[in-house]
């Protein structure tokens, strides 16, 4: 079975390195000091106090790994227009695209038994172009849990989590699903196969639209955010608005306001991935955690005035930093 990691950057190169520990057949897609060096060296995983040390594949150029059975893409959203075409070098008659991306995706209306089913989501995907080049048949839903990062050019360190959630778009258990969870499950990954994978899309979604745009507007880390009146009460509003409009779209949640805020208060003083950015001058996730949310509020019909207030400020404080 072969699988192509397609950004092999900190949760990228986390799963490929733990499937190529396993013996896997794994090719690395990267660029920059990072690909040099993981070329020269290989990969060096750090999870707890256990190092390993692999060598798959490293390529800059997608077309050059062939054919996959799997591609796994672990881009921000914002960065998969671009690939796509790319990606598309490495997608036979018969591979699957894992997406593996925070947010809203591409997908979403893809598989679903609702009066949207085949709607493009334009915040993510601008004119439909993802749908044309990936099309969503070919893709399984993936919603990350572990948290890693990059130290150093060619080396990760894995901080917690384990748990990749799969889904098919339309809920079934299908062969190619149930092969992958078995493969990262052989690697000692969590891998549950979930018939209903907006749900959790959803949950992790339901406070990154919040937290994420809160801290980048007032350079809050999460503990702040959430101990802070005002500005969790800001918080609760929006995460309000937007489980009506999920809701209303279907979508079920197994846990309440409070708790999911909770959840995320255990994290402590973390500067979330939004604020990370900004501080870097990259850019930021904006549609894919607030924009598309807001785009379904229109969808049906509702107002959602405080996520269109701090989705506008949000924007165009990106905006002023060139992160936008």
């Amino acid at each position: 079975m072969k699988v192509a990691i397609f950004g092999a950057g900190a949760i990228g190169g986390f799963l490929g390195a733990k499937l190529a520990a396993a013996n896997a057949d794994i090719t690395f897609i990267a660029r920059g000091p990072h690909l040099e060096a993981m070329r020269r060296d290989g990969v060096t995983l750090h999870s707890g106090n256990d190092t390993i040390i692999v060598r798959p594949r490293c390529l800059a150029d997608p077309a050059e790994a062939g054919p996959q059975d799997y591609v796994v893409v672990t881009l921000k959203a914002h960065g998969l227009p671009a690939a796509a075409p790319s990606i598309a070098k490495m997608m036979g008659p018969d591979s699957t695209l894992v997406t593996g991306i925070n947010g809203v995706p591409y997908w979403y209306f893809h598989g679903l038994d609702s009066p949207f089913a085949g709607r493009r989501v334009e915040s993510v995907d601008p004119g439909g172009a993802l749908w044309d080049i990936l099309p969503p048949s070919r893709v399984i839903g993936c919603v990350v849990y572990p948290a890693a990062e990059v130290t150093m050019p060619g080396v990760i360190e894995h901080t917690y989590g384990d748990r990749f959630t799969l889904g098919e778009p339309d809920g079934s258990r299908s062969p190619r699903i149930e092969a992958f969870s078995k493969l990262l499950i052989s690697a000692g990954l969590k891998a549950p196969v979930r018939p209903r994978i907006r749900d959790e899309i959803w949950v992790k979604l339901w406070g990154n639209l919040a937290f994420n745009p809160i801290s980048a507007l007032t350079g809050a880390t999460l503990d702040q955010v959430i101990t802070r009146p005002d500005l969790r009460e800001l918080c609760q509003g929006m995460m309000i608005e937007a489980k009506d409009v999920a809701e209303a779209l279907g979508v079920r949640f197994t846990i309440d306001v409070d708790r999911r805020i909770a959840g995320a208060a255990e994290v402590g003083a973390h500067k979330t991935s939004m604020l990370q950015d900004l501080e870097r001058g990259r850019k930021m996730e904006i549609d894919a955690l607030l924009g598309a949310v807001v785009e379904f509020g229109t969808l049906v019909g509702h107002r959602m005035p405080l996520c269109r207030a701090v989705l506008a400020l949000v924007r165009a404080r990106a905006q002023a930093a060139r992160c936008y």
